[in-house]
């Protein structure tokens, strides 16, 4: 059965932060608000609690899990980010978007893309999230929180534990949040590629062809 904590979404109280934390680095799997929608996280050293994630959400090999990350120099350490990418990059974090980058060795090869050696990257603009990943003081592997055969991620915490809660360890209640996922901009090319429209604008990306 989940724990359920309810925090504060502009002010979350420390010791429920370090509680989550601490789980999380024990194998825990769970879900948390960010500003697009809620998502479901675990350490990013457990690769059972990375496949129950898999098992939750559906996914095969070939979907990108995403490292949330607390600011642009800890993605700088797990994706190799030129001066082009950079300046993107700095212009549009905190946000809704996930980036999918070239990994460096930092990255386990179980995270990467099983036939590109990218992985998705992402910094958050929402409290809750920001405050646990400074506690972990390391990136948070997670996937927005959208069921199998569902087309929109869930928003509300007592309906997110009533369907999963013999499947995750925590959900964090940190009141509802949006239906969007993140937009998923892929800068592995010379160009920027929409890869899903989420809630992120794209206008800054120069994006043709949408």
């Amino acid at each position: 059965m989940a724990q359920f904590f309810i925090i504060h979404p502009d002010n979350p109280q420390p010791r429920l932060i370090k509680q989550a934390a601490a789980m999380v680095r024990d194998g825990a799997v769970i879900a948390y608000p960010t500003d697009s929608c809620y998502a479901l996280g675990c350490h990013l050293g457990d690769k059972d609690a990375v496949a129950r994630i898999r098992r939750i959400r559906g996914l095969d090999e070939n979907h990108f899990m995403t490292l949330m990350c607390r600011d642009l120099s800890e993605l700088a350490h797990y994706a190799r980010v030129d001066n082009v990418q950079f300046r993107l990059l700095k212009n549009n974090t905190p946000g809704s978007y996930t980036f999918i980058l070239d990994a460096t060795k930092e990255v386990p090869r179980r995270l990467q893309h099983p036939r590109r050696n990218a992985v998705g990257l992402r910094i958050p603009d929402h409290p809750v999230a920001l405050a646990l990943l400074e506690e972990l003081g390391e990136p948070l592997l997670s996937s927005t929180l959208i069921l199998p055969d569902e087309e929109q991620a869930l928003n509300d915490a007592e309906e997110i534990r009533a369907r999963l809660d013999h499947q995750i360890d925590l959900v964090l209640d940190g009141g509802a949040t949006g239906l969007e996922p993140t937009t998923v901009i892929d800068l592995t090319g010379d160009t920027p590629v929409l890869m899903r429209r989420g809630k992120g604008d794209v206008a800054p990306f120069e994006i043709a062809n949408l």
